[in-house]
């Protein structure tokens, strides 16, 4: 046999394009060091894309490890899966796990918005599939920059109709998300996915190669050169001024072929066909058989040469980094070949037996008789470097805190109250966007319980008991610039409330990062804040972490992001027929407004959309408060017909959006709210939830909140064509809904 790894041992001295492939100068010199030689060019390639930021974590992971710390039990059972794995796995109860996963797809997306985005949904739906569960849904968290910025109106279009396809090729029904537009996602916008996985515990698998002599297939798609450095280069690194330095090729999509690659997948797990399982995602290949070999009994033996490719010139180095989407890698006993392989020809999938476990402790890659990788599997996938980056409270932090937006101008009259009110609702982050949700099948599979635009989207696991669960992702970027450590809290506080608020009990959390360069310590210190945030807000609200994601370098030139601490929560619901709506549509019934507001308008939608001004300090926080408030809007099923958040754009934005779904009105007053009305319409204090009872019912809620220590205020009853905010002004609901849908299609047609 030929062997390149010995010619590297003979040949120490030839130069190799390790900076190209985005390794630093230190970073080779330890793969020498690991390898007692040069690596391969094939080895080469693997440590490099293994070892960027997006696979390695390699600057997060040291502030990530303290979501290890947290309990690992839910208050329905114990986290069957977590970090480390490809994605969190939970116990729901009545036998049934749950599993979940948001994921970042950022500079793909830029560089090609419909392949980017629609093979983000692709990955972290494998995630999902290799963990033994069956994809149920889907969610799209987005960002982007000024709705009338042409590159906008280039990357908008794209990745919505990117996600939708995919998704909707899938049937899997798109659950929820956002679209939030910021000056700084101009360039670098935000598209993460999650995905929802269904299984019962007895079918959970895990990503490992154990058993000398059992086989490694691959099969799914055929491999290409399309993705080829997508980790190592195009998502480790910041975006020049003038767009992307470095344009590797995008990954490709094929939803039909990833649909046979389900339904193949959970064949051969019923079948019980598989000891071990992994997708081939970021890395591809590299990931695959490192991963698997190293959670495992530590050899793997393939021949790289029996891959199916799509190009057949494509060199070793190339496959190995190749991102060609729609692949899994399984471990199958010799005895069970033959039925996995009689499985994926019923499916027709492509699948081919490349290697073997081995217990020799190394990856050994042969190409065409050629050894081409001899390593340590364990030195490509885990014990890559660890960064203790620099990181710093910017100086300008406590300048930008200074500057409150309580002291910008107000309306002076109700005439100017009401003409705000119109405003905010038809801007960009608080308008109707159906234009992008109607691209999206949100109904397919029958089992959507709630959709967009209620708070959470909720999914039915089981058609004979109704138990469901419900998620939603949010994140206010503009209170994680003014405190990142709160703004991760806050990020999390209303994504628990979202869930609760459509009756289910927050069980867990998954999260996607996002932040600029880590190499800016200012970047860091905002990333380490969150982290710490995070982790003590879960502690404190008794959720764990399943997992997640981090996506950083997320800046054009020298304009990083607004920190955007993507949190989603999962919560159960035990019968989602009696799940709770977020919107009126009975005559009649009382309206109230649990929680307290307080003059908080710092980072608010007021002050960004009126007067562009960002400074001053977010809301504050009682996690206990939003603990309290959750046991009471749990308790309170069946009672109260709708419980709708407060957020965004306050209390006057949660009434329209309370009353705009089924068009029926209100009459309420701002007495009881705040002794100053606009403060009562446009405070974004938190642990609030508008809710509406029968006419009859206001005693019994206000007597179950007090047991519960949860303020309430009495606002008004629902009824009429128009919101009337009683001795100030009335908004007619079709005036308000024209403006309200009228912002997209006017921008993008």
């Amino acid at each position: 046999m030929l062997d390149t790894v010995a010619v590297a041992a003979e040949d120490p001295n030839r130069e190799q394009p390790w900076a190209d492939l985005g390794l630093k100068a230190d970073e080779y010199a330890r793969i020498r060091e690991i390898l007692g030689r040069r690596p391969t060019s094939s080895e080469l390639a693997m440590y490099s894309v293994m070892w960027s930021e997006h696979c390695s974590y390699k600057s997060s992971k040291v502030h990530l490890k303290q979501f290890g710390e947290l309990p690992q039990e839910t208050p329905v059972g114990k986290m069957l899966a977590g970090i480390g794995e490809n994605a969190g796995v939970i116990d729901v109860g009545q036998g049934y796990a749950v599993t979940f996963k948001v994921e970042s797809h950022n500079h793909p997306s830029y560089v090609e918005p419909y392949q980017g985005a629609a093979t983000g949904i692709g990955g972290i739906v494998r995630d999902i599939l290799a963990m033994g569960a069956r994809p149920v849904a889907v969610m799209d968290p987005l960002r982007f920059g000024p709705l009338d910025a042409p590159d906008t109106h280039r990357v908008l279009p794209g990745i919505v109709a990117g996600v939708g396809g995919y998704g909707n090729c899938l049937g899997l029904p798109n659950i929820g998300g956002e679209a939030v537009f910021d000056s700084t996602y101009l360039g670098n916008p935000l598209v993460n996915a999650l995905c929802v996985g269904v299984l019962k515990h007895e079918d959970l698998h895990l990503a490992k190669a154990s058993g000398v002599g059992n086989q490694v297939i691959l099969y799914g798609a055929r491999t290409g050169g399309d993705g080829i450095g997508g980790v190592s280069v195009l998502a480790s690194e910041t975006f020049d001024a003038d767009g992307p330095a470095k344009r590797p090729s995008v990954q490709v999509g094929d939803p039909f072929m990833e649909k046979l690659l389900i339904e193949c997948t959970l064949e051969i797990f019923a079948a019980g066909l598989v000891a071990g399982i992994q997708d081939l995602g970021g890395a591809g290949l590299s990931c695959a058989t490192s991963e698997l070999a190293s959670a495992g009994d530590g050899g793997m033996h393939v021949e790289l040469d029996r891959v199916p490719l799509r190009d057949s010139t494509l060199a070793p180095e190339e496959i190995l980094m190749s991102e060609s989407q729609e692949r899994m890698m399984a471990v199958v006993e010799p005895d069970d070949v033959a039925a996995f392989m009689a499985i994926c020809a019923k499916w027709d999938v492509e699948a081919v037996v490349v290697g073997e476990v081995t217990d020799t402790g190394r990856l050994e890659i042969d190409w065409h008789g050629e050894r081409v990788v001899d390593v340590p599997p364990r030195s490509v996938a885990h014990d890559g470097p660890t960064y203790q980056r620099p990181f710093a409270r910017p100086d300008w932090q406590d300048a930008l805190q200074a500057d409150a937006a309580e002291a910008l101008p107000r309306p002076a009259d109700a005439a100017e109250l009401r003409e705000t009110v119109l405003r905010l609702v038809a801007s960009p982050n608080l308008c109707d966007k159906s234009w992008i949700t109607d691209q999206y099948d949100r109904y397919v599979r029958g089992n959507t319980v709630l959709s967009q635009p209620a708070d959470s989207g909720m999914i039915r696991i089981d058609e004979q008991t109704n138990l469901g669960v419900s998620v939603s992702t949010d994140c206010n970027g503009r209170y994680a610039k003014l405190d990142p450590y709160a703004g991760a809290q806050l990020a999390l506080a209303e994504s628990y409330r979202n869930v609760a608020t459509g009756g289910a009990t927050p069980l867990a959390v998954s999260d996607c990062l996002n932040f600029g360069s880590p190499e800016d310590p200012s970047v860091m210190w905002q990333f380490a804040e969150a982290c710490r945030g995070l982790k003590d807000a879960c502690l404190e609200l008794g959720v764990p972490v399943t997992g997640g994601n981090v996506s950083l370098y997320n800046q054009t030139g020298e304009t990083a992001i607004l920190p955007t601490p993507v949190v989603a929560v999962l919560g159960v619901i035990e019968d989602v027929t009696r799940r709770t709506p977020s919107s009126w549509s009975t005559v009649g019934e009382t309206v109230l407004l649990l929680g307290e507001t307080r003059e908080e308008l710092s980072g608010s939608e007021w002050a960004h959309v009126v007067h562009g001004h960002l400074g001053g300090r977010p809301p504050a926080l009682s996690l206990q408060g939003e603990k309290a408030l959750a046991a009471l809007l749990h308790e309170a099923v069946g009672l109260v017909t709708s419980a709708h958040d407060l957020s965004d754009g306050g209390l006057a934005q949660a009434l329209l959006e309370a009353s705009l779904p089924s068009m029926t009105g209100a009459s309420v007053s701002l007495a009881g709210v705040h002794e100053d009305p606009f403060v009562a319409l446009f405070s974004e204090s938190t642990g609030r939830v508008l809710v509406t009872v029968p006419a009859g019912d206001t005693a019994r809620l206000t007597d179950l909140a007090a047991r519960h220590g949860v303020p309430v205020t009495e606002l008004g009853t629902t009824g009429g064509d128009s919101v009337d905010l009683q001795g100030l002004f009335d908004l007619p609901l079709l005036e308000v809904r024209s403006a309200w849908m009228a912002t997209l299609p006017a921008a993008l047609g």
